[in-house]
Order: C-alpha cells, then structure tokens, then sequence
C-alpha cells in the first residue's frame, strides 16, 4: 500500500459539533465546532488557558468531552489511534537518552505491526546524518525531529504537533515545514500549535484562533490580518506635535520614543499627509498590521504575546 493511497479519504480528518468541557464547575472549552480537512495544515492558536490544549486533548482521546461529539477521520479518537491513524509530536518526554536517534526509531518501529522503514522516516525528518548519535548528545531542535521520525512511523492520516519546531535553527525549521508541505500534498492533514506567530502565518492553508474557550477567529492568514484593521505608520522626527496627531481621523495611538514615531491608525494617508507637510519627518514607513496584531486584538491578550 502505497503512502499516497493510505492517506486518501473523504471524511473530514478532525470534526468537533457543540463541543464543551468543564472541569468540575470551571468551564475550558465553551462550545466548538470545527472542521478540518485532508491534507490541510492548520495552525491552532490561543494564549495561555484559552482551551487550546484542552481541545487537543480531546482530539487525542486523553480527555472526554463534556458535552458534543469529536470524530477523527469518521471514528472516535481513540479508535482512530489505535488503528495507527493518528500521531503526535510532544514538546518534552518519550525519549530514551542512552540509545541511538536510529536505535530509538528502530525500538518504536517495533511496537507497530506495520511502519514505514526506519531509514525513509530518518530522511524524512533530516536526521540521517545523526542517526548514530545518543540522544543525550542531541540538541533540542535534533529532538524534536527524532520525535518527528517516531511519528511518521505508522504513517499517520493526522498528525498533531506541540510547538514541533522549538530549539530549531532558522534553516532546520525551514526544512521541518518543507518536509510537512510535502506531506500535506500526498493528503497527510496537520494540526499544530505554535508560539512563533509569523511561523503559523508562513507555513498553514488556515489558522484558528482560540480565545476563552471559544474559537474567535478561522482563516488564511491573509484573513486573519486582515481582521487587524489599520496599519502603522513609523518615522523619524525632531520636532513634532504628538497631540496635533493623535487628533487625525482614524488615529488609534500615538507613541513617540526620542525620535521615533510610531502612529497605529486606520487612515495611514492622512498621517503620512501630515508628517510630510507639516513636520520635518524622514525615514517614513507604513506598514499593514501583522498577525501578532490580528493575535492580540482577537484574543484580548494585551498583556501577553505568547501564543501557548
């Protein structure tokens, strides 16, 4: 059976209706639907205690929800995972140090009934080259692709990663997602979760937004920031009015640090008519709104910026 062939189906890859979860009379999840599909990658983002590994939980089958229904490619989640169709890649845990990156895949390969060879899934996750070095000796971007390998061993239809590219070096989480892509387009459907907002916005067909329990927000990422309404206009300038600025139509904050301005307004024309006419202001740039803006503003997480 080839990988392609194993990986086709037409039933959704995660589906939750009306789900919710409480623990004791503290409610974690307030009521989700979502649908993913085949050979999608989809980022799932929230700040700390928003549900989001509450949700996954559940989709793992390590927590029952508390009312709703969660189907994996059509089954129950732990049906789905006992027939070797799911997979997870966990920041911490599961490693045996005083063994081999090629002995640790071998010894996991032998659980299963059916794997992948040892070698294609050490090529797959780019650790050939390491394959005789002891885990202990490993840093802890080569970590995470060995528990990368151990994942793709049963060949999985879902993969579920946990801040998958933590510890890795620019160009090994470049090939990281490369290698998903590539699995992506055979029909492999990823879900991750992910501190490095710029890497959910580069590398996922969709990103869902999670905030209090409640999914706020599902789309591209061009979507998403498009849901950061406005844009920043930033100069340098020696002699300015801040409260003249703040005063423009559209103008949301004014900051002013020596002589950097920085303005967050929804009339980016407006400012920059201003500084150019009225100031004495060079260096000026006018930028859309990132998806660390979209983040914030959706999830009412001001204070923090971490997306965990």
């Amino acid at each position: 059976m080839t990988t392609t062939t194993r990986l086709k189906t037409r039933q959704a890859a995660v589906s939750l209706a009306g789900v919710t979860k409480n623990f004791g009379s503290v409610p974690a999840v307030r009521g989700i639907d979502l649908e993913i599909h085949p050979g999608e990658v989809v980022a799932f983002l929230g700040p700390n205690g928003a549900g989001k590994t509450t949700t996954i939980d559940m989709i793992l089958g390590l927590s029952r929800p508390t009312a709703g229904e969660v189907r994996v490619l059509g089954l129950t989640p732990r049906h789905a995972i006992a027939r070797g169709l799911v997979s997870a890649v966990m920041q911490t845990g599961g490693l045996l140090k005083d063994l081999s990156v090629r002995e640790t895949v071998a010894y996991t390969a032998s659980l299963f009934a059916d794997t992948r060879p040892v070698a294609e899934v050490l090529d797959t996750a780019g650790i050939t080259e390491i394959a005789e070095r002891k885990v202990a000796k490993c840093s802890g971007g080569e970590k995470q692709r060995l528990r990368f390998a151990m994942a793709l061993l049963s060949n999985p239809a879902l993969l579920l990663l946990d801040e998958p590219t933590t510890g890795m070096d620019v160009e090994g989480r470049r090939a990281f997602w490369n290698s998903i892509r590539r699995d992506a387009d055979i029909g492999r459907t990823v879900l991750f979760a992910t501190h490095y907002l710029e890497e959910a916005d580069a590398y996922a067909d969709r990103i869902v937004l999670i905030s209090q329990g409640r999914i706020v927000a599902d789309g591209s990422g061009p979507q998403i920031r498009a849901l950061a309404s406005g844009r920043t206009v930033r100069a340098r300038v020696h002699d300015v009015d801040t409260a003249t600025i703040a005063s423009i139509t559209g103008v949301d904050s004014v900051n002013l640090t020596r002589d950097q301005l920085t303005v967050h307004t929804g009339d980016s024309d407006a400012v920059a008519r201003y500084l150019f006419n009225q100031t004495d202001a060079t260096d000026v740039e006018i930028v859309a709104k990132g998806i660390e803006e979209a983040f914030l503003r959706l999830t009412g997480n001001a204070a923090d910026g971490s997306a965990r």
